[in-house]
């Protein structure tokens, strides 16, 4: 599957916490840093996602904000 998000990362999912509509998914990328997306558990289900995983990060943002 080819997608126009240029933000890409490969990771491994290291822990699924279910909701009752949604589900945190976190991702462990290298450096040992961990992404978390939230999404549907409907989702989680269809795509078959368990821990151990090897999943791609998709990352597209209209907007990126920096703090400090």
């Amino acid at each position: 599957m080819e997608l126009s998000a240029r933000n890409q990362i490969s990771g491994t999912i290291v822990s699924i916490t279910q909701g009752a509509v949604n589900g945190s998914i976190k991702v462990g990328i290298e450096g040992g840093n961990i992404v978390t997306a939230n999404i549907t558990e409907e989702a989680i289900a269809e795509l078959g996602l368990v821990t151990g995983d090897t999943v791609t990060v998709i990352i597209k943002a209209s907007d990126v904000m920096i703090g400090k």
